[in-house]
């Protein structure tokens, strides 16, 4: 059950009044407090209503507003590593009157976006980032002889990607002022794994270490004569006393100065050390631990299920929208296990994913051959390389924005070496209110032109089963791309089994041949039958391979219509449709007329993916209207030819 505060609730005319930071400046720290209830029941009402990243926003009310109490936004710069915690730098920043469009087409966003406010300096929406992004603020303020601070938040989650430490040994070798905090949750999406969470857990445990220090250096310091001479000393002695006090040993070994662990919950403990290390020089490296979903019991018991959330009863925590129907990704953890079960070389692999992918039964059942390796897709993708190498075979279940991370690891490791590696690729095509940064439309362009990779996407879960089966008994790396929702269930009359590079003919119509591949033979099935109400009979072909493309099919079709369309969603430029063109190209049939049906060369926004489909003009409806006005072109100049 929530309970409000009922101070929160009587002052929540105060959250009103806030429009920019500076409108709290001057709150004494019982004031803060009351405001931050007033926030957390706001977000709690608000996002119950919309859904979103919950659990990561209530976490972090009392850290944004310390930091925004302690550092003057916009020009001191806060950069936030992914985003899903940025809920709160938004209600205070002018924003909170923008919630109830939250995620929704032409709404707020629900990451931090340069177009949407000067406050958000940074756009973000991948993991592991801002410490990278910081160091370049930090850099540029330096060489342009300007005063502010940077200030990287990053949570232990992130931390784990590669990017992240990179960014810490660059940053630690200068004296270049450089704040990072490190947002400690014990959580990214799902439990955090891997020795740095270990390292990190053994860090909650130790006193903290500004008492220590201080009180240390005042003791020695009170040593006559020598006191001083004795502090400076044991600062500069590498495997000393620093060893015994410092709990961050690791970060003070990459050149920051650490403070902390400090309660991320506790103002007066924030807002001390922030103004402490604003005025410090050099990398200061600052470790707050926080309660994922604070405040709200349903999501500090299931914080992994309070990560990003529809709408749901505030009262009870339970989602206003339930559906009983399969995803794509139920089918493909389903399957995982029964294939796991036949071969006991098959494995497992996630990048912090085993629930988004549908892999946590597959990891239940199979323990020793489930991997999450954290937010580390490169990672994953050569760990997956090398077990193939050692006569296992790896599949790696990732999404399809963040698989991009790991695109010279899919080339260098895995294709150039031929491996049996399978590429699960979840969450393809438009995702929806993720926006821009989580739309996976740029998979079959970045993947089709590799040498020796088998690029396959199913038109239902059943050919996703059919594809699965075969990819775990294929000799070499083949990747299997699907969209998250619900699997379709439609069948067709036929239903051929998989043969590798060739498609199946759904429909046989004459004039208009539609080539369809994955999600989008559905919508050319609507298409086809939208079609004969105005008396054109089109015949409909289910790819099922980007590449190998079905070559021989394509161009029979090409012999048979007199306008061809290919359909799929992703960016036309390199991808499906270039296939097609392509092999019209190499068959001499470049005269045949012929329409790409995808994306061109944009960044798609949030909202619901009906409604992308309809603002982009790829619905049934739409392309129904497109392919009778470009055929009844066609028809009029063979007519008056």
């Amino acid at each position: 059950m929530c309970e409000f505060n009922k101070v929160g609730e009587i002052m929540n005319r105060g959250l009103d009044k806030i429009s920019s930071p500076t409108d709290f400046k001057h709150y004494n720290v019982e004031q803060l407090k009351i405001l931050s209830q007033e926030i957390r029941d706001f977000l709690l009402t608000s996002v119950s209503q919309t859904g979103g990243h919950l659990g990561s926003n209530l976490g972090v009310v009392e850290l944004t507003l310390a930091l925004h109490y302690c550092f003057d936004s916009p020009q001191d710069k806060l950069i936030w590593d992914v985003g899903h915690q940025a809920y709160v730098h938004k209600i205070v920043t002018g924003r909170k009157d923008l919630f109830s469009t939250l995620r929704q087409l032409d709404g707020l966003s629900g990451f931090p976006k340069t177009s949407e406010s000067c406050h958000d300096v940074f756009n973000t929406g991948h993991s592991s980032t801002s410490i990278s992004a910081g160091l370049g603020f930090a850099k540029a303020r330096d060489l342009a002889k300007e005063k502010y601070s940077v200030i990287s938040i990053i949570g232990d989650g992130s931390l784990t990607g590669g990017m992240a430490f990179e960014a810490l040994n660059n940053a630690g070798q200068g004296n270049t002022n450089l704040i990072v905090i490190l947002n400690d949750n014990q959580m990214s999406i799902s439990q955090n794994v891997g020795g740095l969470s270990q390292y990190l857990s053994e860090l909650r445990a130790e006193p903290i270490y500004l008492e220590i220090k201080d009180d240390v250096e005042q003791l020695l310091n009170k040593i006559p004569g020598i006191g001083p001479s004795l502090v400076r000393t044991v600062g500069k002695a590498k495997g000393g006393i620093k060893y015994l006090l410092v709990p961050g040993i690791l970060f003070e070994e990459l050149g920051f100065t650490y403070l902390g662990p400090i309660d991320g919950h506790d103002l007066p403990s924030l807002i001390n050390v922030f103004k402490r290390a604003k005025k410090m020089k050099g990398p200061v490296f600052i470790h707050v631990k926080t309660i994922k979903g604070k405040g709200y019991q349903p999501a500090e018991v299931k914080p992994c299920g309070y990560h990003g959330i529809g709408p749901f009863q505030l009262e009870t925590g339970r989602p206003l929208i339930t559906t009983k129907k399969e995803t794509y990704s139920d089918v493909f953890g389903k399957t995982m296990v029964q294939l796991g079960k036949k071969d006991h070389k098959l494995v497992a692999i996630t990048a912090a994913m085993p629930e988004g992918t549908g892999l946590q039964l597959f990891a239940k059942t199979y323990p020793e051959r489930f991997f999450d390796v954290g937010i580390a897709e490169q990672h994953a993708v050569t760990f997956a390389a090398g077990l193939a190498a050692g006569g296992y075979k790896p599949v790696v279940a990732i999404y399809s924005s963040f698989l991009q991370r790991s695109y010279d690891q899919i080339i260098h490791d895995v294709c150039l070496q031929n491996l049996p590696v399978v590429f699960a690729i979840d969450r393809a095509g438009i995702v929806g209110a993720d926006g821009e940064t989580h739309q996976g439309i740029f998979d079959l362009s970045y993947l089709s032109h590799i040498p020796n990779l088998t690029v396959m996407a199913p038109k239902n879960k059943s050919e996703l089963v059919e594809m699965l089966t075969f990819a775990t008994n294929f000799n070499g790396p083949i990747a299997i791309r699907y969209p998250r929702g619900a699997a379709s269930e439609i069948s067709t009359e036929v239903d051929t089994p998989i043969v590798y590079g060739q498609g199946e003919m759904l429909y046989i119509g004459k004039s208009v041949g539609i080539i369809a591949i994955g999600a989008m033979v559905d919508i050319g099935r609507q298409v086809v039958e939208n079609l004969k109400k105005y008396g054109i009979q089109a015949s409909l072909f289910n790819a099922r391979f980007v590449k190998p493309i079905d070559e021989k099919q394509i161009a029979d079709m090409a012999t048979r219509h007199d306008y061809l369309f290919s359909l799929e969603d992703n960016l036309v430029s390199g991808g499906f449709g270039m296939k097609v063109m392509e092999t019209l190209i190499k068959y001499k049939m470049s005269h045949i007329p012929f329409h790409p049906f995808g994306f061109f060369d944009q960044f798609i926004e949030q909202g619901s993916p009906d409604e992308l489909y309809q603002k982009y003009q790829l619905d049934a409806n739409s392309i129904t209207e497109q392919i009778i006005t470009q055929y009844e072109q066609v028809k009029g100049k063979v007519a008056n030819g």
